[in-house]
């Protein structure tokens, strides 16, 4: 696991950081950019947690709860780049986590009336604050398929953060009274 005696290192100071296989690459290059979106939209669903019991429900934190750390093992994924005979084994993405989004998805787009308009963001507190996240994720998802034209990325990885903006688009409209109080766009409505 992981133990922080210190939290600066002055390693970083001359641009460039260190993958999980200890690489040293340039803060801006693609592997930490895609893992530093993943890092964003977990703070971004922190923020949505300070209100998810009061506008969702205990459900809809422990939702959150195991997205923030299933977000932590997409980022050790992505830092650490394919190997075929590693000195130790990384972590990755598995089939179940995505598995158990689909399956979370399914279940509140059950309850949830069929779409006759695109959803602005807003609604609850909640909402708009998941709204977000997933439009950071969906940034991760770009930053992570264009590192995968150029370097192997876990096929699970992708997997998992494209089913991950649907999750929060889902559970975004959930939060809000099961679509209800959804904000639907009025196409050329201010004309």
């Amino acid at each position: 696991m992981v133990r922080l005696t210190r939290i600066y290192t002055r390693g970083g100071d001359q641009g460039q950081t260190s993958l999980g296989d200890g690489t040293r690459v340039a803060k801006h290059s693609a592997r930490p950019a895609a893992y530093g979106t993943v890092d964003e939209a977990n703070a971004v669903i922190g923020l949505a947690r300070l209100t998810a019991v009061a506008d969702g429900g205990a459900d809809t934190d422990a939702m959150l709860a195991r997205i923030q750390n299933d977000l932590f093992d997409l980022g050790a994924d992505l830092c650490t780049p394919e190997d075929p005979d590693p000195k130790y084994p990384p972590l990755r993405v598995v089939a179940a986590q995505v598995a158990r989004l689909e399956g979370e998805i399914d279940a509140l787009n059950a309850e949830l009336a069929s779409l006759d308009s695109f959803i602005l963001p807003g609604g609850k507190p909640t909402a708009a604050q998941l709204h977000l996240a997933r439009t950071v994720v969906r940034r991760a998802e770009r930053e992570i398929t264009a590192l995968a034209e150029t370097e192997p990325v876990s096929p699970e990885a992708v997997r998992y953060v494209n089913r991950l903006s649907d999750h929060l688009f889902v559970l975004a409209r959930w939060v809000n009274d099961r679509g209800a109080g959804d904000v639907l766009w009025v196409p050329g409505g201010n004309r």
